[in-house]
């Protein structure tokens, strides 16, 4: 009996600590923004909605364990269980059918949404080789922002010895801004480092 309850503690939620990104947007963010932005209400103010990763598994039909991996992967550098997507139609030059499996997704909100856009900012691009930013032209015109990742070996969660291939991943940043000016200027206070026009 004991070692049940004992098994039941050490799987149970992980408690993760207060986002200091969260902080950071609350007492600085808001109030600069207002300032340059000429808001009349806090309510006005874009804030992040959601974060979604997303990586695609090319051969995953012939070797499951390429997806196993990928979700493997996705999960310890998201910190969540990512759902796997499968194809909507069959398109037959690419030799893929409905149904079938094609990749995997995660999507962040809340406090793990900030844990990871901090991580992105302050740990995991400026390990990228030869950064110079993010280009500015990612923005979609209504305040959200995609941006590419070559490797996933740039995340300090991979582990070198599990690692089997190497995945590019894409990574969207989902903003309440109404214009691509008000999401640059929220990102690049948060510390994301987008480059100039």
């Amino acid at each position: 009996m004991a070692r049940k309850e004992k098994n039941a503690e050490a799987t149970g939620p992980v408690t993760l600590p207060k986002p200091r990104l969260k902080k950071i947007y609350r007492e600085q963010v808001v109030s600069k923004l207002m300032e340059e932005f000429k808001y009349t209400s806090m309510m006005q103010v874009p804030k992040l909605e959601k974060i979604v990763i997303n990586m695609g598994v090319s051969g995953a039909d012939k070797e499951p364990k390429l997806l196993e991996n990928a979700v493997r992967d996705m999960q310890l550098i998201a910190g969540q269980k990512p759902v796997i997507t499968k194809a909507r139609k069959a398109i037959s030059n690419f030799k893929l059918r409905e149904g079938m499996s094609v990749g995997a997704k995660v999507t962040l909100r809340g406090d793990r949404m900030y844990h990871f856009l901090d991580k992105l900012a302050s740990v995991v691009l400026p390990r990228i080789r030869d950064f110079q930013g993010l280009p500015a032209n990612s923005f979609d015109g209504r305040g959200n922002y995609a941006l590419g990742l070559k490797e996933q070996l740039v995340f300090p969660e991979i582990p070198y010895d599990t690692f089997d291939r190497i995945r590019g991943m894409d990574i969207v940043i989902a903003t309440s801004a109404k214009s691509d000016e008000e999401a640059r200027r929220l990102l690049k206070l948060l510390g994301m480092p987008v480059r100039e026009k």
